[in-house]
């Protein structure tokens, strides 16, 4: 028997292991499922060589789609809101539960245990129809994209649960706190803007995230008294205040969730030149997040006041900012961070409409 009648069974079979590999990297590669979806969709488009490409995940009543993605070879977009189902298509596709394969059709649902969501390829002219072949491919390959939807729906909801918990817990310590000394709802925003401008990654901007909503809990243990205080601190007071970024970390250690958080929370204190607090650290030393966290509480203490200090205008801030650029304040974080706060001053100004409040000192 010549080898010629195994050409096409072993380029047909390195051809499937190839693309169940593409789907596993892409499935290790990202922790947001909506760019999960979005490679999933332009993947099978590219393997299937469809002309459109669908992918669509359902909320838990299957009436809508809570997540969309749809590719093509002029365009793609991701609809990530509740939305009917009309198509006919998709509809048949649910109501089946079973795959469709017709002409230049093929469409699969995501089944794991209950029915998930769908994935929908065509292709156009009518000399370009699906075989079984590809429907029996796109069906394993959809079976390992369950997986990693199913994972990353698993851990956007843990994250839900924590970052609910991580809220009530700052709710708590505001109680305590004096109003003056609360951060406005744009601190978070700022800090993640700044991240996103230096590049870093979805676990780096998290751990930001809720270090912008915790770096403060240290706090709580400062007595009223001192924390409420207008005149000169005296020195035994102003160490009880230094202590308060080790207090904050002591507080969360037990949170393993929050251990990469640990480090922003205890060093945002610090200062570029090696003269801040609680370790003396200085330029590479200090951890990237607690830099960034720096520039911003500086930024929010000077145009939001503090029970000691004046508020002074946006402008202002900026200005100091930059003086303090390369001894307090890291110049990679202060470039970040001229970059994004014209844009979320912007914000703020519309959404308060209390543009007032940051033109001039109260």
């Amino acid at each position: 028997m010549s080898t010629k009648n195994y050409l096409i069974p072993t380029k047909k079979y390195k051809f499937m292991l190839s693309s169940i590999h593409s789907v596993y990297r892409v499935i290790n590669s990202t922790f947001e499922l909506k760019d999960l979806v979005a490679r999933l969709c332009r993947l099978f488009c590219q393997i299937f060589n469809a002309d459109y490409g669908m992918i669509l995940l359902l909320d838990p009543l299957k009436k809508y789609a809570a997540l969309r993605c749809v590719s093509s070879r002029k365009h793609r977009y991701l609809v990530d809101k509740k939305e009917r189902i009309t198509d006919r298509t998709e509809k048949g596709i649910l109501q089946r539960l079973s795959s469709v394969r017709k002409a230049g059709l093929l469409g699969i649902p995501l089944i794991s245990e209950d029915i998930i969501g769908i994935v929908v390829l065509k292709r156009n002219g009518g000399n370009h129809h699906f075989i079984a072949s590809d429907q029996e491919l796109l069906t394993t390959l959809s079976e390992q994209a369950i997986i990693g939807i199913k994972n990353l729906q698993l851990y956007e909801e843990q994250q839900k649960i924590i970052l609910g918990g991580i809220k009530s817990l700052v709710i708590l310590l505001d109680t305590r706190l004096p109003h003056e000394y609360t951060h406005s709802p744009y601190f978070c925003r700022l800090v993640t803007s700044i991240g996103h401008c230096m590049h870093l990654d979805a676990k780096q901007i998290e751990s930001l995230k809720f270090a912008s909503l915790l770096h403060d809990a240290g706090k709580v243990d400062i007595p009223i008294e001192i924390l409420t205080k207008t005149s000169k601190l005296t020195t035994k007071e102003y160490n009880i205040i230094k202590r308060h970024p080790l207090k904050g970390a002591q507080i969360l250690r037990p949170l393993q969730i929050l251990k990469p958080v640990i480090p922003i929370i205890m060093h945002h204190h610090e200062k570029y030149n090696g003269t801040g607090y609680p370790s003396r650290l200085k330029k590479g030393q200090i951890p990237q997040g607690a830099r960034i966290m720096a520039v911003a509480d500086a930024f929010e203490a000077m145009v939001y006041g503090r029970p000691y200090r004046e508020r002074v205008s946006i402008p202002a801030a900026i200005k100091e900012i930059k003086k303090k650029n390369g001894t307090q304040f890291d110049p990679r974080v202060v470039e970040a961070f001229m970059k994004v706060v014209k844009n979320i001053s912007k914000k703020i100004y519309l959404k308060t409409g209390k543009k007032k409040r940051y033109n001039k000192p109260v």
